[in-house]
């Protein structure tokens, strides 16, 4: 691991903690939250779920594995920092191609080791997610928590245009083509459109500010919204495209982000969740089937929508469909018209196999929901 320098990481409630450097030297900010996961911190790094976030691992030893070139959720690292408690001094897999710290460094990505990172969650965990700051320029706390007040809160912050896509792509299907899938990139990660095409469907990732026409242009068999970061209060654009998506009647799929804004477009609120869900390993259950499924889940907004009882919307008959079970929190939203499945979200993250193939089924959902429109058209 490269030498480092004392680091300082302060709240915004101006609880400090000091330690080492971990990655880049310098200084930076955002909303501090803690991620649960053992393993898989690669992909948390690069899901863009993560923008503007400051995570803290929860698990003592992190950088095992090093960084490999396959792994990777995105095309660059998201997060705003990293805080760990005992990096590895170096990598040991066969897959690994550098350090964790080598390519936080190389991404100038700011981080902090070698604090007490139980005490700092169990504070979060009280005090809720807040903002925070990671320096080694600066390392006065009384200095650094006044620059830590202010940045902007997570809360009203539209950030999805910051990590969609400048430029549309394909993804093909893998062998027969069966359908065609609009995915609208509100921070996707890769591992999407890779299962998606699996089963046969082409999927036409498309920016953020894509619009209703463009979309129906493609003639799709579904739309798919993706996860992404913020708040989906400020996400106005896609709702409103969603809402036309619905009454047009095309079937749509959500995840994470996508959730979110499919309740708004139902009529449901959103509102920010004291520290949220991060990690691997979340029960929630499917209320049709009652089968609990373990889960990966990055969001700090949810759904705000009453359990056990079918909601009249413009679209058809919405309803909660899955449910966090440490919280009670929506984890998910079923849309129902003459009887027939219209569309669906989760608030967890399918492609992420905690379970690992727990949500799978999801995929296979979109596609049968796809198929039985396509044969009732």
């Amino acid at each position: 691991m490269e030498s480092t320098v004392p680091a300082l990481l302060v709240l915004e409630d101006g609880r400090s903690f000091a330690g080492q450097s971990f990655g880049a030297q310098g200084e930076t900010f955002g909303e501090a939250v803690f991620a649960t996961g053992m393993t898989g911190y690669q992909e948390t790094l690069t899901d863009p779920s993560y923008c503007r976030q400051v995570v803290v691992a929860t698990s003592p030893h992190i950088g095992n594995t090093g960084w490999n070139d396959e792994d990777d959720e995105s095309s660059r690292i998201w997060v705003a920092g990293y805080v760990v408690r005992d990096p590895s001094p170096r990598p040991s897999s066969w897959r690994a191609k550098r350090s964790l710290s080598d390519e936080l460094t190389a991404q100038g990505i700011v981080g902090i080791c070698e604090i007490d990172t139980r005490a700092l969650t169990r504070h979060l965990r009280e005090a809720g997610s807040m903002r925070v700051g990671i320096s080694t320029t600066d390392l006065d706390p009384t200095s650094l928590a006044a620059k830590v007040r202010q940045i902007p809160r997570m809360a009203g912050s539209d950030l999805a245009g910051e990590v969609t896509t400048s430029q549309p792509y394909v993804v093909p299907p893998v062998g027969e083509k069966k359908y065609t899938v609009a995915a609208v990139d509100l921070g996707i990660k890769s591992m999407t459109p890779h299962l998606m095409s699996e089963r046969g469907m082409e999927v036409h990732v498309l920016p953020e500010t894509t619009t209703f026409a463009e979309i129906r242009a493609l003639n799709p068999d579904g739309v798919f919204f993706s996860n992404g970061p913020g708040d989906p209060a400020t996400a106005a654009g896609p709702t409103d495209v969603l809402r036309n998506v619905l009454e047009a009647g095309i079937p749509y799929f959500g995840i994470c982000f996508g959730s979110q804004i499919f309740g708004l477009a139902l009529g449901f609120s959103t509102y920010k969740l004291k520290y949220g869900h991060r990690g691997l390993n979340q029960p929630v259950m499917d209320l049709g089937t009652r089968i609990v499924e373990i889960t990966a889940h990055n969001h700090g907004f949810a759904v705000d929508a009453p359990v056990g009882v079918e909601i009249a919307t413009p679209y058809g008959e919405a309803r909660v469909s899955h449910i966090d079970l440490n919280d009670q929190v929506v984890e998910g939203l079923e849309l129902r018209r003459g009887g027939r499945l219209a569309g669906f979200s989760v608030q967890y993250h399918p492609e992420a196999a905690a379970g690992p193939h727990d949500a799978a089924y999801l995929f296979d959902r979109f596609a049968a929901m796809m198929t039985e429109a396509r044969d009732h058209a």
